[in-house]
């Protein structure tokens, strides 16, 4: 695990991860051999309390706040539903980040904060996080929202028009993933491609303190 002072140093290494695009110079490659790939999360230390937010979520539409899944670990991504391959790569790997915890899969939320509103209705949401794993939530709507919560994570997201191609625009947006704890607390940053051997036991090591 990593420990880096002052925060904002730590946030803002996110921004280098590359975005979804069409263009392969600017889509993050999947690593290729396995010195590659991610062997450790960042760590947060100490813990950082994150601001609360109110969204529409894949649940029919109601509106969900950050604060209502406090008491479980959230493993909390910024991601589309038209995301060509970084998106749907990361939701497989927490797919099974949930397998590795077997029994103690239902102890951990896992949810996408959608940086495509204009597209990523409620419905069109549901339908999506609900291929992946019924219990996983989609979150999306209100760009002011977006803008205000996203300095704490770091997030970049742009649209980017494209041609020659059905899609009218595909989204840049940054690829980490955050682990907050039951107290609401960022306490792990992972960047792209980072594997479930590495996240689950984070995830353990949270549900423990709660015992």
């Amino acid at each position: 695990m990593i420990h880096i002072r002052p925060i904002l140093a730590l946030i803002s290494l996110t921004l280098l991860l590359s975005a979804c695009a069409s263009a392969p110079a600017a889509a993050p490659t999947v690593a290729s051999t396995e010195t590659d790939v991610p062997t450790a999360g960042t760590l947060i230390d100490p813990p950082k309390p994150l601001s609360d937010f109110t969204l529409a979520s894949s649940e029919g539409g109601k509106p969900l706040s950050l604060s209502q899944l406090r008491g479980k670990p959230v493993l909390l991504y910024f991601g589309y539903t038209f995301c060509p391959d970084v998106c749907p790569t990361t939701l497989a790997e927490f797919i099974r980040v949930k397998k590795d915890l077997a029994s103690r899969a239902d102890q951990l939320s896992v949810l996408m904060v959608s940086v495509d509103p204009e597209r990523d209705t409620p419905a069109v949401l549901e339908r999506y996080m609900k291929a992946f794993d019924p219990s996983f939530i989609g979150m999306t709507g209100d760009e002011a929202t977006l803008r205000r919560i996203g300095g704490e994570y770091g997030l970049f997201y742009q649209r980017q028009a494209v041609s020659g191609s059905s899609a009218a625009y595909l989204m840049n947006h940054s690829a980490a993933s955050y682990l907050i704890d039951p107290q609401g607390q960022l306490r792990m940053i992972y960047s792209y491609g980072t594997p479930h051997t590495v996240i689950a036991p984070d995830v353990e090591r949270l549900l423990a303190e709660r015992r």
